[in-house]
């Protein structure tokens, strides 16, 4: 029997362990810990990943020095991390000016298109963009925005401000909260005097879970707040998060490239066996299996433009197989619209193979939402 002769590579890992969205976070971890292991228990593979980790514990002044730690004192060219991003976007100007490459696992707003980034999770036409496609003919175009109080809060809304017009209705409301306060008794008062037909939720981690909890307590005392009639959306919320949510999220809507139950039995059923199984576990498992076979293709060579190797090739992760861009280095991934169920997400609709369209250059209003009605005017 022959064995291969396993090169030994370093790569980064950059999350926080502990914090507001600790959660999220080590679901991430987890999928990339889970591949790493797979790849060097593989005897085909000619590859055995070292993990240099760091732990930024969600202070955001740590995660720059600590991309140059991991690029200046180990051999690491590659960063597979980070969450929020304001993180990442902390980390690129170190990317740049050392030579490394992040590997960014979450879902995220768009309008972003750097050459020493990944993003291997979803951007607002495969998010956004298809979930108010979805629930605006169904319970109405009037929405109330939420967010956390930075980049993805402002940037997600500031796209959904435009698709909310474009879909005939109106933004009753925008608040946002600091990461990490849980203080949400005057959003809550003022979605109860608009009374809007969903909320959009951009908040995360800890604000969130207050958020979901206040709701339904209002849902409780006023019946119109129910899932049924005025459902709360979110383009980041996975598994991982539901056990926080103690089921007060029930009946509530997300949508994203993975959710497990809707993918029981099928052959992404093989990948990433760890806790949770969610996409931000998949996420960070297809990252580091993408990288080993691109590091295959490129003979190991740092010099290659990595770009290059994406070029015509397709990849075999628990999303199924799929295509990174090129030019723009987004993903290429399905779109589940799903409803919340006790611990498990179940699906409603499901497109595949979904291209990214960071800047949303081939959105078409038309085509998302229909013809435009005519509004009489006295």
């Amino acid at each position: 029997m022959s064995h291969i002769l396993k090169k030994h590579i370093e790569i980064g890992i950059l999350f926080s362990r502990s914090g507001s969205y600790e959660l999220i976070s080590n679901a991430c971890r987890d999928g990339v810990l889970a591949a790493i292991s797979d790849v060097n228990s593989d005897p085909n593979s000619s590859i055995h990943f070292d993990g240099v980790e760091r732990d930024p514990k969600s202070n955001i002044d740590q995660y720059a020095s600590f991309c140059v730690d991991i690029l200046r004192n180990s051999s690491a060219r590659h960063i597979i991390g980070c969450i929020t991003s304001w993180s990442r976007k902390e980390v690129i100007p170190a990317l740049e000016k050392l030579g490394g490459m992040l590997w960014y696992p979450t879902p995220y707003e768009g309008f972003e298109a750097n050459d020493r980034v990944v993003y291997t999770h979803a951007c607002p036409n495969q998010q956004l963009v298809p979930m108010l496609s979805w629930v605006a003919p169904k319970f109405g175009s009037n929405g109330f925005l939420l967010g956390s109080n930075y980049i993805w809060g402002w940037e997600m809304n500031r796209v959904a401000r435009d698709l909310i017009s474009d879909a005939g209705g109106q933004v009753l409301g925008e608040r946002y909260l600091p990461i990490g306060d849980t203080d949400v008794t005057r959003i809550i008062d003022e979605i109860q005097t608009t009374r809007p037909n969903f909320i959009l939720n951009n908040m995360i981690g800890e604000t969130s879970y207050a958020f979901f909890k206040a709701y339904a307590e209002l849902a409780e005392r006023d019946s119109y707040f129910t899932p049924e009639r005025c459902p709360i959306l979110s383009c980041n919320l996975t598994e991982c998060e539901l056990g926080a949510l103690g089921g007060v999220a029930n009946g509530h809507l997300t949508v994203g490239p993975y959710f497990d139950d809707a993918l029981a039995g099928t052959q992404n059923g093989k990948f990433a066996p760890v806790k949770y199984r969610s996409s931000l576990e998949a996420s960070g498992y297809s990252s580091v299996m993408i990288l080993a076979q691109t590091l295959e293709k490129t003979g190991f060579d740092h010099n290659v433009e990595i770009s290059s190797a994406f070029r015509d090739e397709i990849f075999d992760t628990p999303f199924g197989k799929i295509q990174i861009d090129p030019q723009t280095h987004h993903t290429t991934l399905p779109v589940i619209i799903g409803q919340i169920d006790g611990l498990k997400i179940k699906a409603l609709e499901t497109k595949q193979n979904v291209a990214p369209d960071p800047y949303l250059s081939r959105y078409s209003r038309s085509e998302t939402f229909g013809r435009a009605r005519l509004r009489v005017v006295s």
